[in-house]
């Protein structure tokens, strides 16, 4: 796969933006993802994609990862409930993540553009989802693109309280047994941050990706 030249980032713009266009290209998707460069459409279809790598980077390292006492009970009371999968469904996860509600947004960015352009880069074996079952109903799950030896998610949703969250905490656990110390979340939120996820500047991030793209680390299947 041909990887394209991207531009580096006007250190002014707040966004970071690289481009902007309508080009979701499955290809193109990965390529960006390789270079620490991401989509970030707004709600209105109609509008070109900024294609962004912010200033600030939010990272989830695993040995800073800190479990909270009620999640911690949540783990015990829904583990005997709950069956989590690995790329079982990913493009319901998508859809439901989609369709999970945004208080105070005007809408979802994952729009059906992005959504087909996804579920390719799934089929190509870039993007993986985590399903968090209760017998035969899909209640919880997150995706993410995992092309340069790291993992970088993009939405998460719940039908049931904590269900994405103990997903997060099912990849992590999957992505230690192969080697990795640390996921890619784009944002700092407040749910991550209680997780113990922190800041770094686009510098120091793009010096791990590139260090984590060397090492060639395999991380799905």
């Amino acid at each position: 796969m041909t990887t394209p030249e991207w531009p580096e980032p006007d250190p002014e713009d707040e966004l970071g933006l690289v481009a902007l266009d309508y080009n979701l290209a499955p290809a193109r998707i990965v390529s960006a993802y390789r270079q620490g460069i991401f989509p970030w459409p707004d709600a209105e279809a109609h509008r070109p994609i900024p294609w962004v790598c912010p200033p600030r980077r939010a990272i989830l390292e695993f040995d800073s990862l800190h479990v909270p006492k009620s999640l911690r009970k949540a783990q015990r009371a829904l583990g005997p409930r709950l069956r989590f999968t690995i790329d079982r469904d990913f493009e319901a996860v998508i859809r439901a993540c989609a369709a999970a509600p945004r208080p105070g947004q005007g809408g979802t960015w994952i729009g059906p553009a992005m959504i087909a352009a996804y579920v390719e880069v799934h089929r190509l074996g870039h993007a993986h989802s985590i399903e968090a079952w209760e017998g035969d109903t899909l209640v919880g799950g997150l995706y993410g693109v995992s092309a340069a030896g790291v993992f970088t998610g993009e939405s998460m949703f719940h039908r049931i309280g904590d269900a994405s969250k103990l997903c997060v905490l099912h990849l992590i656990e999957h992505l230690r047994a192969r080697g990795s110390t640390w996921i890619d979340i784009q944002q700092l939120t407040p749910h991550f941050a209680v997780l113990g996820a922190r800041e770094i500047a686009r510098e120091d991030f793009l010096v791990r990706l590139a260090a984590e793209r060397a090492a060639g680390r395999v991380l799905f299947p």
